[in-house]
């Protein structure tokens, strides 16, 4: 009862795989990683449970097969939040808040690269909301397409790679771990979002420090 209250049924990994299979899960990887109303999906719990499942009657495909795809889907969605960007400008900076947009994600994700350069697009594949986000503040400024590519690429590679392959081997060093697939995707959830996390209080913290009542 506890994991289908803090995880909509609808929105949990063994769910988007039972009912839209590779595709499905596919599409879903790609909304994550660039469209900024996609920051509320799953991504590293279900590339985990992709992995879980792969080469089994859940998914056909074995993680050879799986991968190229999943990195495929991956990169392209990050390019189209970047070109999304370089299009829209300062879109976001005049845009009203709502349930698919917060002000504190922009300016957590713009601390972020500000911080790592780059290698942002490495490491904030790893984080939620941050890696949603990051290729549309890229876009906006303007920063080198080659460049782009390049890191894109390899976040993407490392980000998959590393995560399907987590799943795949857990799952056969022990199989009963399909058995609480909804558990360990809250887990990942809380695991990710750590940083997001800590980069929020830190951020509270500095703010009341610079502005004592």
């Amino acid at each position: 009862m506890l994991l289908d209250a803090l995880m909509p049924k609808e929105l949990s990994p063994e769910t988007i795989i039972h009912i839209g299979g590779v595709a499905l899960l596919l599409g879903v990887v790609f909304a994550e990683t660039g469209l900024f109303f996609g920051f509320f999906l799953p991504g590293d719990s279900l590339l985990f449970t992709a992995g879980l499942l792969s080469d089994s009657e859940w998914i056909s495909l074995t993680p050879a097969e799986l991968i190229p795809l999943l990195i495929i889907a991956a990169t392209l969605g990050t390019a189209t939040g970047f070109f999304f960007g370089r299009w829209t400008g300062d879109f976001f900076s005049q845009r009203k808040e709502n349930f698919f947009y917060r002000k504190k994600y922009v300016d957590l994700t713009q601390e972020y690269f500000q911080k790592h350069g780059m290698m942002a697009f490495v490491f904030g594949r790893f984080i939620p909301v941050v890696r949603t986000f990051l290729p549309i503040l890229a876009g906006i400024a303007k920063i080198n397409v080659k460049k782009f590519w390049v890191y894109n690429l390899l976040g993407a590679t490392l980000w998959v790679v590393s995560v399907v392959m987590a799943g795949y081997w857990l799952g056969r060093l022990f199989p009963a771990l399909i058995d609480y697939i909804g558990l360990i995707a809250l887990i990942m959830i809380a695991v990710s979002t750590l940083p997001l996390v800590v980069s929020v209080f830190r951020g509270q913290t500095i703010a009341g420090q610079q502005n004592p009542k």
